[in-house]
């Protein structure tokens, strides 16, 4: 786990607002940025930030634009700040995405190279957006990958079970908070 990172993706305000189930999803994100912290492994933070104006959405692009309709997602808006039960420490990076990636229209890459990191550790909100997105970018730019799937969540408990049980496990290693922090442990 020396050249890896765990990565919190889109864990906003108004995100978890829409997405959480009150099935203990924060404290679930909080145990696994509390253990990658004490195994040395560094936290990266994601998320959607789009320009006042939003100058980056196009109207062909449904997904941003019923974002922008929703009204999520504006820089320095309230609602898209990191939600305060995971919020990042001095030191942590804050990457800002303008796509469903988190590499997407973001520095990520250039973060990741610089630290040398080659295998990612994805947690988010939604499964079946930012995850599935990163996941596949993730693959294809070589990086190792591991999904903690109940540090994943999804407004369709169906899609976000299909994705972390029949689709993920081609590409990556899917494993359950509790199970990732008993494998860093420090000895």
């Amino acid at each position: 786990m020396a050249n890896s990172a765990l990565l919190v993706m889109d864990v906003q305000r108004d995100v978890v607002a829409i997405a959480d189930d009150g099935s203990g999803y924060l404290p679930r994100l909080r145990r696994a940025i509390d253990g990658a912290r004490a195994a040395g492994i560094p936290v990266i933070y994601v998320v959607m930030g789009l320009r006042p104006g939003d100058p980056e959405v196009s109207p062909r692009n449904r997904v941003m634009t019923n974002a922008v309709r929703a009204g999520l997602f504006t820089e320095g808006a309230p609602g898209t700040e990191i939600h305060h039960d995971v919020a990042p420490q001095q030191g942590d990076v804050v990457v800002t995405k303008r796509r469903g990636s988190a590499f997407s229209g973001s520095d990520l890459d250039l973060v990741l190279r610089a630290r040398d990191i080659d295998s990612l550790v994805l947690t988010g909100i939604a499964t079946s957006a930012v995850v599935l997105s990163t996941l596949w970018h993730a693959i294809d730019l070589d990086f190792g990958l591991t999904v903690l799937a109940d540090a994943c969540l999804d407004t369709d408990p169906e899609v976000h079970t299909m994705l972390t049980e029949k689709l993920f496990p081609q590409w990556a290693d899917v494993v359950a908070v509790e199970d990732w922090l008993k494998a860093i442990a420090p000895q």
